[in-house]
């Protein structure tokens, strides 16, 4: 069996995905340039811990996708017939203080996937979009239909992109795509640039939490258990070349999908949840709306529920208190 090809695979996702792949009987090539974006110790550690799970099916190689020639050596030797392209650089606050970056990785990065791509002849490649493209729409939940035009940050204007060129990839050379939409994932191995880590992280040493917008915010937050068996069903279901129209719009092979919770939850109720599992309570610092952020997100699911039979089950309830506990045995707190 030839390895799916896994980008940011010291990731949060794509650890995850790895792992769950492997688990399965499917062997991986991860690669993932390891950066500093966060500390690097983390993703490490990620990657120690999909070696232990995976029997031996997993193969690394510290390689960064945006450099043509890096990438196309390190994978000369290397046989695959699948992609999942989750590497990126993430962070909507970050893309204000550099955006250079957004554009090397996100931009030039998924270029290059799809040259290599096109040039393999791949199968299916699964790539991470982001509920970002949203940006402030008024009508909800948002829908893969709906128009993604206005962008609130460099970020997410990149992801958008992603998505148009992967459009015309498919049209010109007809490569099975199917690009991700994921809203606001979370759960054990999650980033610390994230609301549940920082929420997490400060409550524990009795630090006062930034609250933006004053608390007024609402998100799709979904449990990282449940974006793995989306993004696995839809690796399992490339779309067809058979001309009909896809989930966003699609004629071509290539299908567009959110994949979160559709619960959405109001911001104090989860720091009440985390509250409760940290046995402590928070000092909340209301602050303004930051630049580039959204007040709410809320996914319809009906297109990839429909078409991959992806449904969702860890509740808020049950999934922050899972990432407290792993929270708390990761860093000791």
């Amino acid at each position: 069996m030839k390895p799916i090809l896994i980008t940011g695979a010291a990731g949060f996702i794509g650890a995850a995905v790895a792992q769950a792949l492997c688990k399965r009987g499917d062997t991986v090539f991860g690669i993932d340039n390891l950066n500093d974006y966060y500390d690097p110790a983390l993703k490490a550690a990620r990657l120690a811990e999909t070696k232990a799970v995976a029997a031996g099916r997993f193969q690394f190689a510290e390689v960064d996708f945006a450099d043509n020639d890096v990438l196309s050596a390190a994978l000369s030797g290397v046989n695959f017939d699948r992609i999942i392209h989750l590497g990126a650089q993430a962070g909507v606050r970050y893309s204000l203080e550099n955006p250079h970056a957004y554009v090397q990785s996100n931009l030039v990065g998924h270029v290059n996937m799809l040259e290599l791509a096109r040039a393999r002849g791949v199968e299916h490649l699964v790539y991470a979009s982001s509920s970002s493209v949203y940006g402030a729409n008024d009508k909800i939940p948002f829908a893969v239909e709906d128009r993604v035009d206005h962008p609130r940050s460099l970020y997410a204007a990149t992801k958008k992109a992603d998505e148009l060129m992967s459009e015309t990839y498919s049209h010109l050379y007809r490569i099975p795509q199917t690009g991700l939409r994921f809203f606001t994932v979370y759960g054990p191995w999650g980033r610390p640039d994230m609301m549940p880590w920082i929420f997490t992280n400060t409550i524990l040493r009795g630090e006062p939490i930034p609250v933006f917008n004053n608390g007024k915010m609402s998100r799709d937050f979904t449990y990282i258990d449940d974006i793995v068996a989306g993004v696995i069903a839809c690796l399992d279901g490339p779309p067809a070349d058979d001309g009909a129209v896809k989930a966003g719009g699609s004629l071509s092979p290539h299908a567009l999908y959110n994949i979160g919770n559709n619960r959405p939850a109001q911001l104090l109720d989860i720091i009440r949840i985390i509250e409760d599992a940290c046995g402590t309570k928070a000092e909340l610092n209301m602050m303004d709306m930051q630049p580039g952020d959204v007040p709410r997100t809320f996914a319809d699911i009906d297109a990839i529920a429909r078409d991959h039979g992806y449904a969702p089950t860890t509740p808020a309830e049950v999934g922050f208190p899972r990432f407290v506990e792993w929270f708390r045995g990761y860093t000791g707190l």
